[in-house]
């Protein structure tokens, strides 16, 4: 059985930091590209950040260039994204999703149940 399970989220204040974690189950982690995405209420999911087991390659959107990075750890299929000088705006329900081989993500092959964040002004 395949599962993407999203973890880590809560409530911090801006200027805060959290560790979001992806564990990954059921299909052969090297070979996929895991990514975030989030969606705030009202507004469209959005991608966040990807990054591919398969070929290395990673990328974020622009607003957390420089405050989020990704990573992941093939020991654990696990993928990890750290948060940091959070804003309001970062407020959502953060998703990571898998997709074969390389970034970005475009539809998703495997997608997991979403981790809340809030952050407060």
């Amino acid at each position: 059985e395949v599962q993407l399970q999203a973890s880590g989220g809560g409530l911090v204040q801006a200027g805060g930091s959290l560790r979001l974690s992806c564990v990954a189950s059921g299909f052969t982690f090297d070979d996929y590209a895991i990514g975030w995405f989030r969606q705030a209420p009202g507004k469209e999911r959005e991608g966040v950040s990807c990054i591919s087991n398969y070929d290395g390659s990673r990328n974020y959107r622009d607003s957390v260039k420089g405050r989020f990075t990704i990573s992941t750890d093939i020991s654990k299929n696990t993928v990890y994204l750290q948060m940091n000088s959070l804003k309001p705006e970062d407020t959502a329900v953060y998703y990571c999703a898998a997709e074969l081989y390389s970034c970005p993500i475009i539809k998703g092959d495997y997608w997991g149940k979403g981790t809340q964040v809030t952050v407060s002004s």
